[in-house]
């Protein structure tokens, strides 16, 4: 798995666009929070129980396609879900995976607030909400 900063993110996406870009937060921060224009929505834990997505890795192989060899780039809040479902991934044979650091809202901050620090949406990158 490549660390990739929001910016350098951003300039992946450009340079590869057949990669997936997924974003593996929980449908409501998707929804409501937020999101990366262009992710494509795939839970890694989601509510009521925040258990497992027990079909995260069939649902990211369907996106893939046969080859497999498209780059995957997971993104969640803070980098934190995204680099566990990057090990999963990697660990059923994924070979190009790479995940967001800082995330879509970044570290938090000395007031326990996101986007303040780092993340996507500090950075300026391009979002939208539903």
């Amino acid at each position: 798995m490549q660390h990739l900063s929001p910016v350098e993110t951003s300039q992946f996406l450009r340079d590869n666009p057949n990669a997936l870009f997924i974003d593996c937060r929980s449908e409501m921060e998707f929804l409501f929070v937020g999101h990366p224009v262009g992710a494509i929505h795939v839970s890694w834990h989601d509510g009521p129980d925040w258990e497992i997505n027990p079909h995260f890795v069939g649902e990211i192989r369907k996106l893939a396609g046969q080859s497999g060899d498209r780059p995957v780039v997971l993104i969640c809040r803070s980098g934190n879900r995204s680099e566990e479902a990057a090990r999963a991934l990697e660990a059923t044979g994924f070979g190009r995976v790479y995940n967001v650091r800082h995330g879509f809202e970044g570290e938090l901050d000395e007031k326990h607030q996101r986007n303040s620090i780092n993340g996507w949406r500090h950075d300026g990158l391009p979002w939208e909400q539903c």
